[in-house]
């Protein structure tokens, strides 16, 4: 069993996990963005849950709204941007199946 208390201070950060999945906050200001038209899991399935603030997610070079309470799947191989469009930050909790990131906490070095 694993818990956590999840802190929202900046970045992308994997928080919890095992061999089978993985989680993680994200925190991006307004106006940032992070992935993109090569950004891709390709092997994992993600979760991302809108905690607050307002974006947009391209997903498949399609558009959809993000905000509070949002639960958007991207699924493995698909490309994708997160994109904060408010004027607060935009923080997010991430599930990966299987993991997506090695390492468990911080910042993880590579992905698939």
């Amino acid at each position: 069993m694993q818990r956590r208390q999840l802190e929202f201070l900046s970045n992308f950060h994997v928080v919890a996990g095992n061999e089978r999945s993985q989680a993680a906050v994200m925190v991006l200001a307004k106006g940032d963005t992070t992935g993109g038209p090569d950004n891709r899991h390709e092997n994992s399935d993600q979760w991302l849950y809108v905690v607050s603030g307002e974006g947009e997610a391209v997903v498949q070079d399609k558009r959809y709204p993000l905000k509070s309470g949002t639960l958007l799947l991207i699924e493995q191989n698909e490309t994708h941007e997160i994109i904060n469009l408010g004027d607060s930050p935009l923080k997010t909790v991430n599930f990966y199946v299987p993991p997506a990131y090695r390492g468990r906490e911080g910042s993880p070095p590579s992905h698939d």
